[in-house]
């Protein structure tokens, strides 16, 4: 099919079935690499679905009359609407229906943790398997990407009001195609070369490719977004001096969690200790993953410990893996009170990750170069559940061993960037540092001035960050228009 014909395809080829004979249709997988190849390469892991399979997989859906996927997706998408475009073959269309509610769908068909979310409001998941959202989500926008088919909607007049967005990372980049949407001037200021944030410099390639980030940057280009590289507000400019100086009506903050957490154990300042967002970046500036057309010797290691049990944690070990190392998951609880996607955990077993399960660091050990040779780690058992519901790990007295290391990745977390809080004091804060805001509006303390995602909820999911981002994007659409906000904001 040429990208000059209709995106539709005979829906005949997928009979509709009955209630009852959907929910006996299994939940289609992707085709994926096979673990002993992927492991020695950053290629992506799944391959996605056929038009046949997307299909085939949207039939399974009821089309509820009270869709729970709805409510449970933090940006709203209107799901069992594109799921019937899907179903019909129009699969033109149904990107085009995910992208009012979600500028970002490759990206989120991707990352976003599905299974807790949208899926686990489907109904069909009470008794069976709900259907793949993520997956039909992310084949709608690679397919109409693919096409060449990609429209741009109708831009209103512009208003004259012009907003600075600090950050090009989730939360910055869904503000900026709202608001450019509704006619304001938008202007993205990032510290790094290149727009993505978290998505470009902290995903792996084999999870999210750059060039799907790039693809959608470029369609926010497209839209009239400007970005400003290599620019950091709290050090180049202030916010103070965008309202006064640069003539800027609005500011959105979306600067992440870039600040990394440690143990706070002897011998994190050894060479060969990293934070996982160090590491994470590391690889992607260096490109690690065109290796070895790009060599990565900073970071290439014999004997890897990735300490934690998240997300960040599984990209961290499978991209040490790919980069030849015997690498091992360190984690103080046990397996079924990992954070990590199920999926994550699953591709990082296959690919010969190891998990040291109910174990917790104690210290890591150097040579006289400083350089690491060991780390100390002590055994746990799970006792009483601690504030978070889970079982506390408790250390097993006398259960201390030592284990061969050359390189300790530590993945236990972020924390706000404090740059523009310290330039900018009247902004209130947390303890924790994170922008407090009005949860209603996103407004900050200081009126024109707004924030979401990580800066305000701290490390959390890309979704979760563009769904804030979006409540910032109409409150911020609402004051340049001189529009009341809520009550509480007012």
């Amino acid at each position: 099919m040429t990208p000059s014909e209709n995106s539709e395809i005979k829906a005949q080829s997928i009979p509709e079935a009955k209630p009852k004979k959907r929910e006996k249709i299994p939940r289609q997988p992707m085709p994926e690499q096979a673990p002993e190849d992927r492991r020695h390469n950053f290629d992506e892991v799944p391959y996605g679905y056929t038009p046949e399979l997307a299909m085939l997989e949207a039939s399974r859906c009821l089309d509820c009359k009270k869709p729970g996927c709805v409510e449970g997706c933090p940006v709203h998408i209107d799901i069992p609407g594109f799921i019937r475009f899907v179903k019909e073959g129009k699969f033109i269309e149904a990107a085009q229906h995910i992208k009012q509610q979600n500028a970002l769908p490759a990206v989120c068909g991707r990352v976003c943790p599905q299974e807790e979310q949208c899926e686990s409001k489907c109904i069909l998941g009470v008794k069976g398997e709900s259907v793949a959202i993520g997956r039909l989500e992310r084949f709608c926008a690679d397919y109409e990407r693919n096409s060449g088919q990609v429209q741009l909607p109708e831009i209103p007049p512009k208003t004259g009001k012009r907003v600075a967005v600090i950050g090009a990372g989730p939360a910055g980049l869904t503000v900026a195609g709202d608001l450019i949407k509704l006619g304001h001037e938008v202007t993205v200021f990032e510290a790094l070369h290149e727009p993505g944030g978290v998505l470009m410099y902290g995903i792996p390639e084999f999870r999210l490719p750059k060039e799907i980030v790039r693809a959608e940057v470029a369609y926010l280009k497209r839209l009239g977004v400007e970005f400003v590289m290599d620019f950091v507000v709290g050090r180049n400019c202030t916010i103070r001096e965008l309202f006064e100086e640069e003539g800027y009506h609005a500011v959105f903050i979306g600067t992440g969690a870039g600040l990394p957490s440690f143990m706070g154990i002897p011998g994190e300042n050894l060479v060969g200790v990293y934070s996982a967002n160090e590491y994470l970046t590391r690889s992607n500036l260096m490109k690690a993953y065109l290796f070895p057309k790009y060599d990565t010797p900073p970071i290439k290691r014999n004997k890897v410990a990735v300490v934690g049990g998240g997300n960040v944690a599984m990209d961290a070990a499978r991209t040490a893996l790919r980069l030849g190392g015997d690498v091992s998951i360190v984690y103080r609880r046990a397996r079924e009170q990992m954070p990590a996607r199920a999926e994550e955990i699953h591709h990082a077993e296959e690919e010969g990750v190891k998990m040291m399960l109910l174990n917790n660091p104690i210290r890591i050990i150097g040579d006289e170069r400083h350089r690491v040779v060991a780390m100390e780690c002590i055994r746990m058992e799970l006792g009483e559940p601690d504030a978070s519901g889970r079982r506390r790990p408790v250390p097993i007295k006398g259960s201390e061993f030592i284990m061969e290391v050359d390189t300790v990745i530590i993945a236990i977390g972020n924390q706000p960037n404090p740059l523009i809080p310290q330039s900018m004091p009247e902004l209130q804060t947390t303890k924790h540092g994170t922008i407090v805001v009005d949860s209603e509006t996103m407004m900050t303390s200081v009126p024109g001035i707004f924030a979401g995602g990580d800066i305000v909820s701290g490390a959390a999911t890309v979704i979760s960050a563009m769904g804030q981002a979006r409540t910032a994007a109409s409150s911020i659409h609402r004051y340049l228009s001189g529009e009341p906000l809520k009550k509480s904001q007012q």
